[in-house]
């Protein structure tokens, strides 16, 4: 793993205990299950999940996890459709939970993390990594 792969792993990792309330191996988890979504080539990091949402029918929902307003919530089974078998079978493989475990657990944490990365209501447009590492100074300085 090289250096740039560390402090996005710490940077997300952060974020997952912020955001879970969880710290440890839990975190761990929504950490690992968090970079590897955003990191997905299939899906195109965070543009490409909020296309996703968009395509499938959830523009709306996604919508309000990126407004300055209250992040609508989503359901497993909503999550399991967007992203598909493909991707949560590698997040399960990489945090030795199971696919609906996976979706349930993005149902309850992908909302957060999105309006965490979105944090002016609009998607980022430069280097989410800079971006990253500005959200772990501030949970730093909490």
């Amino acid at each position: 793993m090289g250096l740039f792969d560390s402090i996005a792993g710490q940077v997300v990792q952060q974020a997952a205990s912020a955001l879970s309330g969880q710290q440890g191996a839990g975190a761990d988890k929504m950490g690992t299950m968090l970079m590897g979504l955003l990191n997905n080539p299939e899906l195109g990091g965070i543009s490409g999940l909020v296309s996703a949402f968009q395509k499938n029918g959830l523009g709306e929902i996604v919508a309000s996890w990126i407004s300055n307003n209250t992040n609508l919530p989503i359901s497993a089974a909503q999550i399991q459709s967007v992203l598909g078998q493909g991707p949560l079978q590698d997040l399960a493989s990489q945090t030795g939970l199971s696919t609906t475990e996976v979706a349930s657990s993005l149902s309850e944490h992908l909302p957060g993390l999105v309006d965490q990365l979105t944090p002016h209501g609009q998607l980022p447009s430069g280097d989410l990594m800079a971006q990253g590492l500005g959200m772990l100074k501030g949970f730093m300085k909490s």
